[in-house]
């Protein structure tokens, strides 16, 4: 490892507490032994891990499960439409520093004197406090196809380098940004558009597969453990007919239902009695609201008995 620094290594081991920083405690999340050992891969080699797979797979769950289990700072970089791959390093508040410059020449408050340094209007960005952290940070990069082609190729020198130049300093030491710790990088993607060979060239690639009905039981059964066995059963089979027919409808390519609406729709079906909840399971699809997201697929299963 590089610096010499202890060796990180993930594992399957649960935890609730959430990562250093955050207090919402963390759902269950089961990943499977491919998963985590990429995870660790990514670590090792000091790679982006790039994870693709269905909306509702748990490609942005990994990032604060990895945090929470390592015990590590999470930033979260939430990729727009409009990102810039700047706006994650740093931006600069031109704006204020002239206000404050205009306001000191006014003799309101200490504006020339703050205004004289620029460093006082550099705001950092997931990627720059990820980098300025005294601790090793895991980085996520969410949703990463959303923002313009060039995006992934205009990161390539701070990932590979792990340092950036902040362009409006004067001061050579303060313009040079050299990470402190090499973050661990995890980047999502829903496939909205494919990703440059450069960028992809250095990521640690994993596609998360749907669970099988098996892992489904387990997923449910971490998320409801006082949930009665049958009832989990029965919900998973109906959940999978479900999927099945929306293969089978539209193809591969078509919205399907996911493992984090399975999880919201037996909460829904658990606040029934046992009896009552199975009742529901063997008649019209129960609570579809929470399962179907057109009006296309409510009038094609919902009318359809289990």
């Amino acid at each position: 490892m590089a610096g010499g620094m202890t060796p990180l290594r993930y594992d399957r081991k649960r935890v609730r507490r959430p990562p250093p920083g955050r207090s919402v405690p963390l759902a269950p999340y089961l990943p499977s032994k491919a998963l985590v050992e990429v995870v660790n891969l990514a670590i090792y080699l000091e790679r982006p891990l790039l994870i693709k797979g269905e909306p509702g797979a748990g490609k942005t769950r990994l990032a604060e499960a990895v945090a929470a289990r390592l015990r590590l700072p999470l930033e979260i970089w939430s990729v727009k439409s409009t990102s810039r791959a700047r706006d994650g390093l740093y931006t600069y508040d031109t704006i204020g520093r002239l206000r404050d410059a205009n306001l000191g020449q006014q003799g309101v408050g200490e504006g020339v004197a703050r205004a004289a340094d620029a460093a006082n209007y550099v705001r950092w960005g997931p990627l720059g406090r990820a980098f300025r952290d005294d601790s090793r940070t895991v980085l996520l990069i969410d949703e990463i196809d959303k923002a313009d082609i060039d995006f992934p190729n205009d990161l390539l020198l701070e990932l590979d380098e792990r340092r950036f130049t902040i362009d409006e300093l004067e001061d050579r030491e303060e313009r040079e940004v050299i990470a402190r710790h090499p973050p661990i990088v995890i980047v999502t993607s829903n496939d909205e558009k494919d990703l440059p060979d450069a960028f992809l060239r250095r990521c640690i690639f994993h596609y998360i597969e749907f669970p099988d009905p098996d892992e489904l039981i387990r997923i449910v059964s971490a998320h409801f453990p006082t949930a009665p066995t049958s009832l989990v059963r029965a919900a998973v089979e109906r959940f999978e007919k479900l999927r099945s027919d929306m293969v089978r409808d539209k193809g591969e390519a078509g919205k399907r239902v996911s493992t984090s609406e399975l999880v919201d729709w037996f909460r829904v079906l658990s606040s029934h009695p046992t009896d009552e909840a199975l009742s529901k399971l063997d008649g019209q699809l129960p609570y579809p609201a929470v399962l179907l997201k057109a009006l296309e697929d409510h009038r094609r299963y919902v009318s359809q008995p289990a």
